[in-house]
């Protein structure tokens, strides 16, 4: 048994990161070990807590499980899960409650939970004390020995609580099991060392430490070779990749030789204002097929907060940025981040934050009320703001918020866009879903041999947060 230490998890140190390409393997009798069996994994959190399930399933698929509808069929069961907030933490202990009535039912079914939660010392102390019925624990940074995790669960019949505090390696060679035919992550970086006063993510995935960039445009072209249309870049900061292994070679290099790679659509996310630099505007602004949308944090908009949220930029400083992306993409989508209700944040902060919304006229925003996580130095500030006045703060802010996006959308009416074109319309089963190059859901009457494609569409009717349109032509085949 590892259990995480969260006073572990957060040092720093000069240990160079070790880059492994052959710690993932399946030894032959491990190979069918889930031979006739199901597993179910269920995600929560962001697109890096996506990619991972796309790594936990092809390393099950592996092993010889196949992949069931719905968990109550499932013989295997793992809930991937996120530590940002308290509303994602509270989803994750109502379903572990859920699960036991499973395994009541089904004693050799197997129970699992892994990925950031599992990497908070209070949540796994909690789970030795309440949760029996879960055979599996492990974290971010041991995915690849989920074979051998097994074989101690289901043949010694073991439980396995194993979750490493630690900086950090960088694994190669994991396999993974894409969700879609056209549009795939990409891991360029992993951890944060930033620290904000809020997060706990440096603690659940380590220090910051960037893929090298022979291994990220290998994969690159593999994607390319098999036919995707769009690639997403993903890190915790993924401004900053590069910096802990060659200061020459930055993010904006990156980007550049991943545009001359000739694939039609690149994205990243997720950006820290401090390290968007006016080199990686400029090589967004070059490229077509650097989609012109851009995912920027604010959180606050008063430098006080912004302090003592440890963002070490300032509310001016956000605006020049904001303003330079503007100025060189013209057809720019931005969309950001903001919490309400930070600890000490007065009436008058607050309203710098609804003047910052004003003058970017956001096409959109993930609004949250703050939420303490257990060990970071903002969960021991002094929180003097009533619930009540945070959701007010929260109502306020989002009524802002809906009328610039529906304002923004309004400018696509009549409008031809391109659009990728995903799947079958959550909406309405006669239309297809996908989103233009500003990352704007669009649902569109088409045949489904379209899905895949990228095509022209014009927009015929705006939403505050999606668009509908009519099919125009086809401009990219499959």
């Amino acid at each position: 048994m590892q259990l995480p230490n969260l006073k572990e998890a957060k040092i720093r140190n000069k240990t160079k990161v070790r880059i492994l390409t052959d710690l993932y393997r399946v030894p032959e009798e491990l190979s069918k070990i889930g031979f006739g069996k199901t597993y179910f994994v269920k995600t929560y959190g962001c697109q890096m807590n996506e990619h991972d399930t796309e790594n936990i399933k092809a390393i099950l698929e592996e092993l010889s499980y196949l992949p069931a509808n719905d968990m109550e069929n499932a013989d295997l069961i793992l809930l991937n899960t996120c530590a940002i907030r308290e509303n994602a933490h509270n989803k994750v202990f109502g379903m572990i409650g859920r699960m036991k009535h499973l395994k009541e039912q089904r004693p050799n079914l197997i129970l699992g939970i892994c990925g950031c939660m599992a990497q908070e010392q209070s949540v796994v102390e909690e789970i030795l004390q309440k949760y029996k019925h879960l055979d599996l624990v492990f974290g971010t940074h041991n995915i690849y020995n989920l074979p051998f995790l097994l074989e101690k669960v289901v043949q010694k019949k073991e439980r396995q609580i194993e979750v490493e505090s630690k900086e950090g390696d960088v694994i190669e060679n994991i396999p993974v099991k894409r969700d879609s035919k056209y549009k795939a992550w990409i891991n360029i970086m992993y951890g944060c060392d930033k620290f904000c006063t809020y997060c706990i993510v440096p603690y659940t995935r380590g220090k910051q430490r960037s893929r090298r960039k022979e291994d990220i445009l290998k994969e690159i072209s593999v994607l390319i070779k098999e036919g995707y249309k769009e690639i997403t870049l993903l890190g915790q900061n993924v401004n900053a990749y590069g910096k802990d292994l060659d200061p020459d070679y930055t993010m904006a290099d990156l980007l550049e030789e991943v545009a001359q790679m000739k694939i039609e659509r690149i994205r990243f996310v997720t950006s820290h204002p401090w390290d968007f630099t006016d080199e990686m505007i400029a090589v967004i602004a070059k490229y077509p097929n650097i989609m012109p949308y851009i995912h920027l944090p604010l959180q606050s908009g008063s430098d006080r907060i912004l302090k003592r949220m440890g963002r070490r930029y300032t509310k001016e400083e956000y605006i020049t940025l904001y303003q330079k992306i503007k100025a060189a993409i013209p057809n720019c989508a931005i969309t950001t981040d903001i919490i309400v209700g930070f600890p000490g944040e007065t009436e008058e902060d607050f309203r710098e934050t609804l003047d910052v919304v004003d003058v970017c006229k956001y096409d959109g925003a993930y609004t949250f009320i703050f939420s303490p996580r257990e060990g970071t130095p903002a969960a021991s500030m002094e929180d003097f703001i009533s619930m009540d006045e945070k959701n007010q703060r929260l109502y306020r802010l989002n009524e802002k918020i809906n009328t610039y996006s529906h304002e923004a959308n309004e400018k696509y009416l009549d409008q031809v866009v391109p659009v990728l074109l995903e799947q079958i319309s959550e909406k309405d089963e006669n239309m297809l879903a996908g989103y233009t190059d500003t990352m704007k859901l669009v649902n569109v009457k088409a045949d489904t041999k379209y899905i895949g494609t990228i095509v022209n569409v014009r927009i015929k009717k705006v939403k505050t947060w999606s668009l509908d349109g009519e099919l125009e032509e086809v401009v990219v085949n499959c």
